[in-house]
């Protein structure tokens, strides 16, 4: 009401759902915010546990992306049978699977990296939180991607967005199960890309700042 979006209408033609439209973005969202959330707290809780048994450090981190991986499922699974209901359904929904499985990894792999630096400044987790805040915001989740203006004064503000990896993470969802289309070949390279950097880049972080975890706790 505040913002008074209106949605698209979603591919069968006759279902306009703003509830159903945000979901759809949600899902992707709220995995990506829980797995980066939790990773710090995920580290921190399990140095007691670090400085009495040897085990790899990054598999707190592992393990509770499992189980958010897991809560995500069961969300995707009650919106599939709401649009199936709704008569907004077809096999793009077999892409969703994909798409996840390229959050996980991008999803974990900035998980590693805030989850170091929380470790050494503790400062960190205020800081991320903030940054989330912003970065919701800044992902088209609860407006469409076309709500935003090409340019503000001289900054390019749609092409900003664009690159923004959550904002072609959630179009993809929105692409699979509102619109019923497959990703772009373009959007999937981009996913591919972007995931398979942040979780090397993460992995190489967290490894080399490994063996001073349970010392820095």
């Amino acid at each position: 009401m505040f913002l008074k979006i209106e949605p698209p209408v979603a591919s069968n033609g006759r279902l306009k759902s703003f509830a159903l439209f945000l979901f759809a973005a949600l899902v992707v969202w709220n995995f990506f915010s829980s797995v980066v959330g939790g990773s710090m707290a995920w580290l921190l809780g399990a140095g007691p546990l670090l400085k009495k048994v040897y085990f790899p450090a990054e598999a707190p981190l592992v393990a509770g992306t499992l189980a958010v991986l897991a809560q995500t499922a069961i969300e995707v699974v009650i919106l599939v049978i709401v649009m199936i209901i709704a008569g907004n359904a077809s096999a793009t929904f077999l892409a969703l699977p994909f798409v996840i499985a390229l959050l996980i990894m991008f999803s974990l792999g900035v998980g590693l990296i805030v989850s170091v630096w929380n470790v050494h400044y503790r400062d960190v987790s205020h800081l991320v939180g903030i940054a989330m805040n912003l970065l919701f915001y800044a992902t088209p989740i609860i407006y469409p991607f076309s709500f935003v203006p090409s340019r503000i004064g001289f900054f390019p503000i749609r092409t900003a967005l664009r690159l923004n990896p959550l904002t072609q993470f959630v179009n993809a969802s929105r692409d699979s199960l509102y619109g019923l289309r497959y990703p772009s070949a373009g959007r999937v390279v981009y996913l591919a890309l972007s995931s398979a950097t942040s979780l090397a880049v993460g992995w190489m972080m967290f490894r080399r700042h490994a063996p001073d975890i349970s010392e820095e706790m």
